[in-house]
């Protein structure tokens, strides 16, 4: 039976609905609303790992969601030095760096609840180019289309990087198969998958969806900054233009920015 959505929304439900139905989803409970943990969630991120760039890498990026805290552990376990968006991107970026680790605490360093005293921020201007990034997913489709749980968080963490002038890097994502639907919408600020690992099998993507080049600020608003101070962080670097005020027109420059 072919699973075709033409609403994000309704991905996200049926994949929910049916990683609850057949007792597929781990803590945290319930899977809906939220980046999904799953079973073999820790398979898929060691399977991960035998794919370059990640086999190879020496920083990466990955997402802070429950069934990343695998492909965290297991970066730090090989001497992969880590960066994590804080959750909602409201502190900024951390990295784990493993030489300050001791091997004993890096599941702990792993977990988002008892890693903070192993992270350390890092500001927007000092953060290094990744080879790499693992984001999580509620639904994707083989062709590299992604949707999370609504609120763009991994897209906004890609275009971040794309301001600051880093080079598009291959994208992973770890899930579960029944995660794996049909067709997807697709939207110009939707980062590209180039690699699907689920605890059987490993999808490669051999013609990603166009990468997006910077944030799209004219989807952000004043509250927006608010909430997340990375983003006057990247607009005093002279990298970002300001969101427009409700009724303001765009000037030329922030028309058509992806």
């Amino acid at each position: 039976m072919k699973r075709r959505f033409s609403e994000k929304k309704k991905a996200r439900q049926a994949v929910w609905d049916r990683l609850q139905a057949e007792r597929l989803a781990r803590f945290p409970f319930p899977p809906h609303g939220r980046i999904p943990n799953f079973k073999g969630a820790k398979e898929a991120a060691q399977r991960l790992f035998r794919r370059p760039p990640w086999s190879t890498a020496t920083r990466i990026k990955v997402n802070p969601d429950a069934p990343q805290r695998f492909v965290r552990e297991e970066a730090l376990r090989r001497g992969i030095v880590v960066f994590v968006p804080t959750p909602r991107l409201k502190g900024g970026f951390k990295r784990l760096d493993p030489a300050n680790i001791p091997k004993d605490k890096i599941a702990e360093a792993a977990s988002l609840s008892k890693g903070a005293k192993w992270a350390e921020a890092v500001p927007l201007t000092e953060l290094p180019r990744v080879d790499a990034i693992v984001c999580g997913s509620v639904a994707v489709t083989r062709d590299g289309r992604r949707c999370g749980k609504g609120e763009g968080y991994s897209d906004l963490e890609f275009a971040i990087l794309r301001e600051l002038g880093h080079p598009p890097v291959p994208v992973a994502t770890t899930v579960h198969a029944v995660q794996i639907v049909d067709a997807l919408p697709w939207d110009p600020t939707d980062l590209p998958l180039s690699l699907i690992v689920t605890p059987e099998e490993t999808i490669a993507i051999t013609r990603p969806p166009p990468a997006p080049e910077g944030i799209d600020w004219d989807r952000l608003t004043e509250d927006d900054l608010r909430e997340m101070p990375v983003l006057e962080e990247l607009l005093e670097s002279g990298r970002g233009f300001r969101p427009l005020r409700r009724g303001e027109p765009a000037p030329a420059r922030n028309r058509g920015r992806s």
